[in-house]
């Protein structure tokens, strides 16, 4: 499993559909993926969300990132990520 940082910025529409029922729904569709969600975030700045998620590859990321977003209206950067430690080497 790989480490990915979703970012995510509210459309006018998606910002409507915010609830508790919708953020369920995006993990389980994390979890359709074969993904595993560290983390979620909500933020201040250039991005409204920031999810922490596992993901068993590149592929996979990519197929949840795209989901999700036609689903809510939440544009996401889904980018791959590793440790300090492992970048270090």
């Amino acid at each position: 499993m790989g480490k990915y940082v979703m970012l995510g910025r509210y459309s006018v529409e998606g910002i409507k559909g915010v609830s508790k029922e919708r953020t369920k729904t995006v993990v389980d569709e994390i979890k359709k993926k074969g993904g595993k969600v560290d983390a979620m975030y909500a933020t201040l700045g250039n991005y409204d969300l920031c999810f922490i998620v596992d993901f068993p590859g590149n592929t996979e990321a990519m197929k949840a990132s795209v989901k999700i977003s036609k689903a809510t209206g939440i544009g996401f950067r889904t980018l791959p990520a590793i440790t300090a430690e492992e970048f270090d080497k």
